[in-house]
């Protein structure tokens, strides 16, 4: 087995899990009972596919999938601030 197989067996596997955790933070996110936990879903949901993008981009050798993840990481991280800022003021604007 060389090493070209277990990179790519590992981005394969990476891959994978990133997938299933990203469902599972959709999951969250559509189903929790409050909404702290409906924003920590959202939060893990772009964090998660923000690295997905990444291990993407390194598998197919594109620079594209890595300004894809910033664009999603800075979108996602002002989210989560107004986010934030509503749940507790009340309004994201004052």
């Amino acid at each position: 087995m060389t090493a070209a197989h277990v990179l790519s067996f590992a981005f394969g596997y990476a891959q994978l899990v990133l997938a299933l955790a990203a469902c599972l933070a959709a999951w969250r996110a559509l189903r929790g009972p409050r909404a702290q936990d409906r924003v920590l879903g959202l939060d893990t949901l772009y964090v998660t596919a923000m690295l997905l993008f990444v291990v993407t981009g390194m598998r197919m050798g594109t620079p594209f999938f890595f300004e894809a993840a910033m664009v999603i990481g800075v979108l996602g991280f002002v989210t989560t601030l107004a986010l934030a800022k509503f749940l507790i003021r009340g309004e994201v604007i004052e």
